[in-house]
């Protein structure tokens, strides 16, 4: 089979021919159909994730046909099309897996990071980390919702707000322009975030039913003026620009973070304590919280906006994700 392969930290992708991959008794084998480009990908090309091994296919936003599965595995069929996300798998037995927490499962793995993921025809993957994929959403527009999809949706859902709450978006970009879609679906008062007017308009299509340019306006203020935000989704990993806009938060308002950057936000308790607001963080979901994301994507019509690429041009697919030139998730089949 055909596979993208980086074979040492630093290196270059490789398109290589290997073996077809056996699936094990408590694992499934895809068929790949789509698998998206994330940025987390790049912890494969660049090195550094523990316990990351080479060589190693990336990929963990994949889309599939079920082409056999494993002795023990009875919730999965031959013909069924499923996804594989983020969340790859996990023990079972830690502590935080036997509280049913299995996000948080002390040995999770990742696909594409502990095992081959989707950049590659076919991959195989422990069956725990399998979701359904709903018909009303083609390979291509699934794959990006199981990771920049359910990391927007679940935190979301996991947060405070309730239909009619202020919701605002910092960012209007892979994780953004679902954030947008998602608040106006759960019927929230959604407010776009971002540094000029160039999406304007598009995150009004989106479905934000206001719009500020914090280059041109106070975020703050113009947050305020609306009653103050329940909810601020920060999407945009900068550091700088999540902490600007804390003060926007109304009563009981909560700023979460899901734009992944290891730069400090900088908040005093003052900012806090008063109107008891709260900075906070969410992980992506495991199989069946990506089940959740399809499911309420394919019922409200909520898509990323992709673009495709084949195998033989990961290079060029996977540059445009990593300089943020794609609108706004790239996906490649092979």
């Amino acid at each position: 089979m055909k596979a993208v392969q980086v074979q040492e930290a630093g290196g270059d992708f490789k398109i290589v021919e290997l073996d077809k991959p056996t699936p094990k008794e408590n694992e499934v084998l895809l068929k790949v159909e789509a698998c998206g480009i994330c940025h987390s990908d790049n912890f494969v090309k660049a090195g550094g994730f523990p316990g990351l091994e080479y060589p190693r296919v990336p990929g963990h936003e994949v889309v599939g046909i079920v082409e056999s599965v494993g002795s023990n595995v009875s919730n999965w069929k031959k013909g069924q099309r499923v996804g594989v996300g983020w969340h790859g798998g996990h023990c079972f037995n830690c502590e935080p897996c036997r509280r049913g927490m299995f996000i948080n499962c002390e040995n999770a793995k990742v696909c594409g990071i502990s095992y081959d993921g989707g950049y590659a025809e076919y991959m195989t993957a422990p069956q725990e980390a399998v979701a359904s994929i709903p018909e009303e959403l083609s390979s291509e527009e699934a794959a990006p919702l199981l990771c920049a999809g359910i990391t927007v949706y679940n935190a979301m859902r996991n947060s405070n707000v309730k239909a009619g709450d202020v919701v605002a978006v910092q960012g209007i970009g892979g994780l953004g322009h679902l954030a947008v879609q998602y608040a106006n679906k759960m019927g929230m008062k959604t407010v776009a975030l971002s540094t000029s007017d160039d999406k304007k308009k598009l995150a009004k299509d989106l479905g934000a039913h206001h719009y500020i340019n914090i280059k041109e306006q106070d975020a703050v203020e113009e947050l305020q003026k609306l009653g103050g935000a329940k909810l601020i989704v920060a999407t945009a990993p900068h550091a700088d620009a999540i902490s600007s806009v804390i003060d926007g938060l109304g009563i009981d308002g909560q700023l979460i973070c899901i734009g992944a950057t290891p730069d400090a936000v900088e908040v005093s308790p003052m900012q806090l304590l008063m109107a008891r607001k709260s900075v906070t963080g969410w992980p992506s979901g495991t199989a069946i919280e990506s089940e959740d994301t399809l499911n309420f994507s394919a019922l409200t019509d909520t898509k990323p906006m992709i673009e495709t690429y084949n195998l033989d041009d990961v290079v060029e697919a996977f540059d445009k994700m990593m300089n943020n030139e794609a609108r706004f998730r790239v996906v490649l089949t092979p």
